[in-house]
């Protein structure tokens, strides 16, 4: 499975982007990952195609994550974007057998090559 994102950019405090994720392929379990400069690779929001969905602590409330299954295409509308919001932001594709599985960083083998967010105040 092959992923493209799009829809970084740069945006104030308190803006808003949408971050698009076309997927070559089926997979039954997506999710976005974010890395910031010199910080580990930390999971942002995944969704599994039942509608389940997880979401970080951090940007619960503030984030959306969807799956549109007639365009294989993920979302992650992002609201309320603070400064530590700023990273490069990753696409990510599992075949999950259970449910849970899906909010698990290991379960994710196919990854995007990332769009950049940065929120300057």
């Amino acid at each position: 499975v092959q992923l493209v994102e799009s829809g970084g950019g740069s945006v104030q405090v308190g803006g808003s982007l949408r971050l698009s994720c076309f997927a070559s392929g089926y997979s039954n379990c997506m999710g976005w990952f974010r890395q910031a400069p010199g910080k580990e690779r930390e999971g942002v929001a995944t969704s599994n195609r039942n509608a389940g969905t997880t979401y970080a602590d951090s940007v619960k409330g503030r984030f959306t994550i969807s799956i549109d299954n007639a365009k294989n295409t993920l979302y992650l509308q992002m609201n309320s974007l603070r400064p530590d919001d700023s990273a490069m932001y990753y696409c990510a594709a599992a075949w999950v057998v259970s449910d849970s599985a899906c909010s698990v960083f290991t379960s994710f083998k196919n990854w995007g090559q990332g769009t950049q967010v940065t929120v300057s105040s």
